[in-house]
């Protein structure tokens, strides 16, 4: 057969061809014996290599529709066919290649439980990740520890997560304090190590050593001179959000006694953020600040602040923020967050939410257990409600007991296609237009009238 006819010739692994990186990869794999894998050259990785590999590793095949997807269009021997591909392109020396690897890798991992899997393969995973860390750009890093947080998130607390973070949690140290990094990669960074820190950590000297890393990072944009009334944003700012949410993560799960000497750190410095004119640092605080108080009521029922007058003052000034000068989604977004925060601090008041997945209900009722929620949700994404399902440790986390067991035919049966989701959304939208229509009417004819 001609080779451009062989080329074309589709396989298990989705991708046409056994000519490029991919196919060896896979094909060393799905054969049972081990071969060296012969990465692309520079030269390979031309945009005809590239594109031959992208039905192969396009990550967006796992993260579209979750694990539904991988239930309907293949097997669990197919999925895992096509990540040991995956793990063999992470040692690829095209970086785009290396890249959607980590991210095919990832979303899998997001959106279906692959314990087993993993487990054999965890220190394979670990050394791809710490050597993309080490030696790739900014993307690259940023894939390697989104899949570190996951590959955790999967492991669950024990040996294995132990070892994966005493491994790159040096790495990722030094990236985050890296003022020569890139900021989009430190910031994936921070939150990927308070996410492992959080699962894996048992030595609590290591905690302490994590929160103040942290610490180094988001003080600095603390007010430093009292005759200023504005924190004027930098280009750090987003890294300083993503330092302060992972410390506070890590800080709902110290003893008492550091997080005492924490609040009284923190307690009187961490409002000067309320004053930024970035409109995620002021959540970002205003978020922290209402779950400290929590933590400290729960210590002491009485807990007394001595600025409790001029903090109230600040945050009903956001709460009710009307200034011209910001965008209108800001506003409407900072006033939503600081009225829940103000009922926190002034009324020790939670407005309680609901997450639905699949046939249960989860309460979120305290600021702790939202801020972990929306800390693992960034990190899953769209995987979240199935890792709600089906992942003991998170279960474990937000006490839901035990993963209920569902029948095929159950399962099936709750199940929504993409085509009836579509009509379900038109016809909810159709609604909402002709009840505004009929609202307007009313309006206009009531201004006809006068």
């Amino acid at each position: 057969m001609p080779k451009n006819k062989k080329r074309n010739t589709p396989h298990r692994g989705g991708s046409g061809g056994s000519g490029t990186g991919a196919a060896a990869a896979t094909a060393a794999t799905a054969g049972g014996q081990h071969r060296n894998v012969q990465p692309f050259s520079d030269e390979d990785a031309s945009i005809e290599t590239m594109s031959h590999c992208s039905g192969y590793s396009d990550p967006s095949s796992f993260a579209e529709d979750g694990p539904e997807v991988l239930d309907e269009e293949g097997t669990q021997e197919d999925l895992e066919y096509k990540l040991k591909g995956f793990i063999d392109l992470t040692l690829d020396k095209s970086a785009k290649t290396r890249q959607a690897a980590l991210e095919g890798i990832k979303n899998a991992l997001a959106s279906k439980m692959l314990y087993e899997f993993i487990l054999e393969r965890r220190m394979t995973l670990t050394d791809s990740i710490e050597r993309c860390l080490k030696k790739g750009k900014s993307d690259e890093q940023r894939a390697a520890a989104a899949l570190a947080s996951v590959l955790c998130v999967q492991l669950g607390p024990g040996i294995e997560s132990e070892e994966v973070l005493k491994t790159l949690g040096p790495v990722l140290k030094k990236i985050i304090c890296d003022g020569t990094a890139s900021i989009q990669a430190r910031q994936t960074c921070a939150t990927c190590f308070g996410v492992c820190c959080f699962i894996a950590t048992e030595d609590i000297t290591e905690l302490y050593s994590t929160l103040e890393c942290l610490e180094s990072i988001f003080t600095k944009s603390y007010l430093k001179d009292k005759d200023t009334n504005v924190i004027c944003s930098t280009p750090n700012t987003m890294l300083h959000i993503s330092t302060l949410l992972a410390w506070t993560l890590l800080l709902t799960i110290c003893p008492i006694s550091e997080v005492k000497k924490k609040l009284e750190m923190h307690f009187h410095k961490l409002p000067s953020l309320l004053s930024s004119d970035d409109v995620n640092m002021r959540i970002a605080a205003g978020e922290s600040l209402a779950l400290m108080f929590e933590l400290a009521r729960g210590m002491e029922s009485d807990f007394f602040y001595e600025d409790m007058d001029s903090l109230t003052q600040m945050l009903r000034a956001l709460a009710t923020d009307g200034n011209k000068h910001r965008a209108k989604v800001d506003k409407r977004k900072q006033r939503s967050v600081f009225r829940d925060i103000l009922r926190a601090v002034e009324e020790r008041d939670f407005p309680a939410e609901t997450v639905k997945f699949g046939p249960e209900r989860m309460y979120i009722d305290c600021w702790v257990k939202k801020h972990t929620y929306d800390t693992f949700k960034e990190v899953l994404g769209s995987g979240m409600q199935y890792h709600l399902q089906s992942n003991e440790f998170l279960r474990n986390v937000f006490e839901l007991g035990p993963p209920v067991m569902l029948d095929a035919a159950t399962l099936k049966t709750m199940k929504i296609s993409r085509f009836e989701r579509h009509l379900y959304n038109s016809a909810a939208f159709k609604a909402r237009t002709k009840a505004r229509s009929k609202c307007r009417d009313k309006r206009a004819d009531v201004g006809e009238f006068f």
